[in-house]
């Protein structure tokens, strides 16, 4: 994926706040349910209930797909991306207290609730691939990337 590609894909996780998650059940059927979420870069961490279906659904199979669009313009010009990849829980305290400055500053009208100590689980998700589309004048334009090794979190 070249340089601007990256560039407009951050730009865009970075001016939004909610995106669509979609995991696997136990029974294979997808659940999907919106999440806030906090990009650094292509990753995205939000945080669930740990007795969510979500969580356990993350915790059996940790592929999972994200959409997140922005609309713009007067005529419902559009764009969006779409990634596909895995999810692992945050455990490491330091990345944990840093993403939670990085919360405070990027949105501090916002006044985060937040249950503290086991009830909560920091999820990672590390993008595979990824899809953008750009809807201009009523019409599409997709590109797909795939992604190489993506840094393990702590």
């Amino acid at each position: 994926m070249h340089g601007r590609a990256v560039e407009a894909i951050t730009g865009l996780l970075h001016r939004e706040r909610l995106m669509s998650l979609a995991l696997n059940r136990s029974d294979g059927w997808p659940q999907v349910t919106t999440v806030g979420y906090l990009n650094e870069g292509l990753n995205l961490y939000f945080i669930v209930a740990r007795c969510s279906q979500k969580f356990a659904n993350a915790e059996r199979d940790p592929r999972a797909s994200v959409a997140i669009r922005s609309e713009s313009g007067p005529h419902g010009d559009a764009v969006g991306v779409s990634m596909s990849g895995r999810i692992r829980e945050v455990l490491d305290p330091a990345t944990i207290d840093r993403l939670n400055h990085q919360v405070a500053e990027r949105y501090p009208e916002v006044h985060v609730y937040c249950p503290a100590g086991d009830a909560v689980a920091v999820l990672h998700f590390a993008p595979e691939i990824v899809s953008t589309v750009g809807v201009i004048d009523g019409r599409s334009q997709a590109q797909t990337f795939l992604i190489g090794e993506v840094p393990p979190v702590s």
